[in-house]
């Protein structure tokens, strides 16, 4: 086997919460599903961040960002992350309510993509304290294409204002090159 017949390596960032069950213990497995599969390697993950809901009356929420690189086109990737939910229990009944696991793809290289199911970057990303803060942890030179600003940027000016409770420190970070 060449190079040439080796699929494409894409870096993608994904956001990662729950607020049901045993959160930690739901988002650590949901990693390490990710990390194992075959064309999806996990290669940075950020601390783990309690922080409050956003939407109905619920418990706060466990959040937190990973850095991917992948194998995959953007669909086949929110795809995967969709299946992993399914396979934590997730249902969807209520919009923002409660859930076992949410993986919103973030970022996607520096792509913009706009279909009916899937907008690269996320469209609420740079409202959420909860997405950039972890985000900014781990892909601090990485630029949001749409306003051309790095995510440390974007972290500095989203409201901070009972969003981060406590922070977690991750059980690995791991990083190849």
């Amino acid at each position: 086997m060449s190079d040439r017949d080796l699929p494409p390596v894409y870096q993608s960032a994904i956001a990662l919460g729950s607020n049901l069950g045993d959160s930690l213990a739901t988002l650590e497995n949901a990693l390490d599903i990710l990390d194992r599969l075959d064309n999806v390697a996990v290669i940075a993950r950020s601390s783990w961040y309690r922080t409050a809901p956003v939407g109905p009356a619920q418990p706060d929420y466990l959040n937190g960002c990973a850095l991917l690189e992948v194998g995959l086109k953007p669909h086949d990737l929110l795809h995967t992350l969709l299946a992993i939910e399914n396979q934590f229990g997730r249902i969807r009944q209520q919009r923002w309510g409660p859930r076992t696991l949410d993986l919103d793809l973030i970022l996607f290289e520096n792509i913009i993509l706009d279909t009916p199911n899937l907008k690269i970057p996320h469209p609420r990303m740079r409202e959420r304290a909860f997405v950039l803060v972890p985000l900014a942890e781990i892909a601090p030179h990485w630029v949001d294409p749409v306003s051309g600003k790095t995510i440390p940027q974007l972290a500095a000016k989203v409201r901070l204002t009972g969003s981060i409770l406590l922070r977690y420190r991750p059980s690995l970070v791991r990083v190849t090159c």
